[in-house]
């Protein structure tokens, strides 16, 4: 039989426990005396009844349970009640050691008076009801538990012993799993259950399992490796699941069963009872075949850039044998030039002058040769492109037959042509007919499609797997199975859950939500702005900022922290003490318990081997690994490191503890020197791989030709780094930037934040205005942009060069 218990013991001594340091805003929220209560109050004759009632409503509406006289009161409370009575704290003595009659009736008072409702069967059953949803979408028993206190605090439900909630909370989550499992099980064929089974059976002779073999990883970027994905994605697709159960559950639960799929052993699965195994097969094969999807067309691109890039090489390398030639020819044109200007000077024969340096016959035969050497100097990409096409033909075949794309009108001649493409490799035919789909081919890619009245079939392939590429990027073509190129559509919300949003007023959209209206405000808002920089520009008041020549030429910051600063930092730096890292975790995690948030995916406890953690939290902050920390550590084994990043080691277990930390230096006094943690600022922070076949790893030209991943970071005017994300080296940094502010879980209430050019699109400032944040990116080459308004740019003499109006480029679908 389980344990009915979610809480450990100290989490459940704590639980209904008022906290000895009371905030301000709880005192102001729960224990202010309303006039109506006054009044109530001032019925009981006696100084100690007075307060002792007041008590004892105030255990009642938080933590929401009845006041017991043997235990402490905060001080803090105590004072701020008696305070408002006027009476001397100390009298609750008396009342703690009177009449118990006296307390009970004070006590069946209030709850008529107030509403307040003992636990009864039927409050039982009616927050199960209220929970279960809930539950649905997470199993945390913490978070079960708050919930339904708050929500009883809510109800006026008086809360009973914290082991009647325990009870309570996991018969409900346990409702809640099965019925998670049996919508993702019941719809299962016999066919499909036997293949399920087959997943966690030992495979002869390779000796494991299937599911091993689905949870490889992607390896390089190559036709094998993209084979490989293509033959993992068409198994699962094979078996035919249902993917329209996973909108019929939370995302957070999905998520949990994914995690365990790719973590459990095939040992551990079969110990589980066939619904609950063959659940958590469903959710790890739906959410396994979109992130193939999501490898396979990410490694397309890669192959394209990869050959695209060798190609490039070999020009090079044929420009470099080629430079010797070019310096030769050179150095002859050069005497062949002198000869040509002393003949005309002289008014002698030219073609006896050139016929004196080298022969006619040979002067002929160096034009041919610098005709031809003035060819490999020009860089053809797309050339260099098609002469790799049997280098694209190992896979292209598999990624046209394999996926089915979708797109908008004006990208179906594209998806005609790949299907094209498809019928000629099954039927083997390699003459394009004439009659296909052109529209797609670009003016760069036209004189190598198109030749001669013919269609040059690698060159028509190669052109429309490119396009294929461009339009994934851009979100034009999307495929239903996948996570990163889905359709628009299917990231917003349902049009019924928006109308209940906009009907409870919860969209959290901070602007006016009528366009007409929206759009007259900042008309005019831009209108007054741009006439006071204008008067600004005009008079020379503008600091720092000047036009010169046509353009917008803003003076460099000067540099704000003296050069004698960095000595003092030295020394400062010199009076720490030197600690070892794991005891200076040790004594951060004692001021902000920031370890208890490395949880078990399955039972939600902390992680027990607090060593192996610690180890494992510096072996990625190191970049050493578990192999390597685990000879660094005395007595540490790899599999303890392991296990500890396999089960309690997640991103969401990062934030959590992150945000932990940042919040506890937020509170702290000092923090405020620096700022009072309303702005900040987000950066990326390249850091280098192990090598180009590493997964993930990508190759961004602005940071040289080594491959890497970017972590980007937001960083508080606190100086907390609140949210890390690690991101491809090649993405750009304005879509985390938005994730960054609104998916962090400290208490910074963000409300200005500043990025480098990276950080911003157009999309994103109109992101950032609906979402209330104030954007100030720090835009390069400032100076060269146009800004757009509503009004004629004669309207602002002096702003004019920079000035573009609206209506010239009106954005498409306003």
């Amino acid at each position: 039989m389980p344990t009915r218990e979610l809480l450990s013991p100290a989490q459940r001594t704590h639980m209904l426990r008022l906290p000895d340091e009371l905030s301000d805003q709880l005192l102001a929220r729960y224990y202010t005396l309303s006039d109506e209560d006054l009044a109530l109050i001032k019925q009981r004759r006696r100084t100690q009844n007075k307060l002792g009632f007041t008590v004892q409503l105030a255990y009642l509406r938080f933590p929401g349970r009845t006041w017991s006289p043997s235990e402490d009161l905060p001080s803090r409370l105590l004072a701020y009640l008696a305070d408002q009575l006027r009476v001397n704290p100390l009298s609750l003595m008396q009342y703690a050691q009177g009449r118990e009659a006296t307390r009970f009736e004070h006590l069946a008072e209030l709850q008529l008076v107030y509403g307040f409702r003992s636990f009864s069967a039927s409050a039982y059953r009616e927050l199960s009801t209220w929970l279960l949803p809930l539950a649905l979408t997470t199993d945390n028993g913490i978070a079960l538990i708050e919930a339904l206190l708050s929500e009883m605090r809510a109800r006026q439900i008086l809360s009973p012993g914290i082991t009647t909630l325990e009870r309570l909370a996991w018969e409900v989550r346990r409702r809640a799993q099965h019925q998670v499992y049996r919508i993702l099980t019941e719809d299962l064929t016999d066919v499909q259950r036997t293949q399920l089974q087959a997943l966690v059976t030992v495979m002869t002779p390779a000796r494991q399992t299937l599911l091993t073999w689905l949870r490889q990883p992607p390896g390089h970027a190559s036709p094998a490796s993209f084979r490989k994905i293509v033959e993992r994605f068409c198994w699962i697709r094979d078996l035919d699941l249902d993917p329209g159960v996973l909108t019929r559950i939370h995302h957070n639960r999905l998520q949990q069963l994914r995690r365990e799929g790719e973590r459990m052993t095939a040992q551990r699965l079969n110990q589980f009872d066939a619904t609950r195994r063959d659940a958590t097969l469903v959710a790890f094969l739906l959410a396994t075949e979109e992130e193939l999807v999501d490898q396979a067309l990410d490694m397309h691109e890669k192959l394209l850039g990869l050959h695209a890039k060798k190609g490039e090489r070999k020009h090079e390398n044929h420009l470099k044998q080629s430079r010797k030639a070019l310096h030769e020819k050179v150095r002859l044109y050069a005497r062949v030039g002198k000869a040509l200007i002393s003949a005309k000077e002289t008014t002698e024969d030219a073609y006896a002058a050139i016929e004196s340096v080298l022969s006619w016959e040979r002067f002929v035969s160096t034009v041919d040769e610098a005709e031809q050497l003035m060819t490999t100097t020009e860089v053809d990409t797309i050339e260099q492109l098609v002469g790799r096409y049997d280098q694209f033909r190992k896979y292209t075949k598999e990624l046209v037959a394999t996926f089915t794309f979708q797109s908008t009108k004006a990208n179906e001649p594209l998806l005609q042509a790949l299907d094209v493409l498809k019928e000629l490799n099954t039927t083997g035919q390699r003459t394009v007919p004439k009659q296909v789909p052109t529209a797609f081919v670009s003016g760069k890619w036209e004189p190598h499609v198109l030749k001669d009245e013919t269609i040059d079939r690698h060159a028509y392939e190669l052109c429309a797997l490119s396009e294929l590429r461009n339009g994934l990027r851009s979100g034009d073509i999307w495929i239903t199975r996948s996570r990163q190129y889905k359709a628009l559509e299917d990231y917003l919300l349902p049009d019924a859950e928006w109308q209940r949003y906009q009907q409870e007023g919860t969209t959290e959209i901070t602007i006016e939500r009528d366009w007409p209206t929206y759009l007259a405000e900042r008309q005019e808002e831009l209108k007054t702005q741009l006439h006071t920089v204008e008067q600004l520009v005009t008079t020379g008041a503008l600091p720092d900022v000047r036009l010169a020549k046509d353009r917008l030429v803003i003076t460099p910051l000067p540099k704000a922290v003296p050069d004698e600063v960095e000595g003092l930092a030295r020394q400062a730096y010199d009076l720490l003490p030197r600690v070892k890292l794991p005891d200076l975790l040790l004594e951060v995690d004692a001021w902000a318990p920031f370890l208890r948030h490395f949880t078990h995916l399955q039972t939600g406890e902390p992680a027990k081997d607090q060593t192996a953690l610690l180890a494992a939290l510096l072996g990625e902050a190191l970049n050493l690994g578990p192999a390597k920390m685990a000879e660094a550590c005395v007595g540490m084994t790899f599999a303890r490191i392991s296990w500890v990043e396999d089960w309690c080691m997640r991103d969401e277990t990062y934030t959590k503890a992150l945000a932990e930390v940042v919040n506890f230096q937020h509170q702290h006094p000092f923090a405020a020197y620096w700022g009072d943690g309303t702005t900040s600022s987000s950066d990326g922070q390249r850091f280098k791989v192990s090598g180009r076949r590493t997964p993930g790893a990508t190759v961004n030209l602005r940071y040289g030709t080594e491959p890497g991943v970017s972590f980007y970071t937001h960083l508080s005017d606190q100086y907390g780094p609140y949210r890390v994300k690690v991101i491809s080296a090649t993405a750009r940094d304005a879509p985390h930037m938005v994730d960054g502010l609104l998916y962090h879980e400290t208490d910074l209430a963000i409300r200005e934040h500043y990025s480098d050019t990276w950080g911003y699109t157009d999309q994103v400032f109109g992101i950032m205005r609906l979402l209330g944040f104030e954007f100030a990116p720090r835009i390069q080459d400032l100076g060269g942009k146009l800004i757009f308004t509503f009004d004629k740019p004669e309207c602002y003499p002096t702003l004019q060069p920079l000035l573009e109006n609206w209506s010239r480029n009106e954005a498409p679908g306003l």
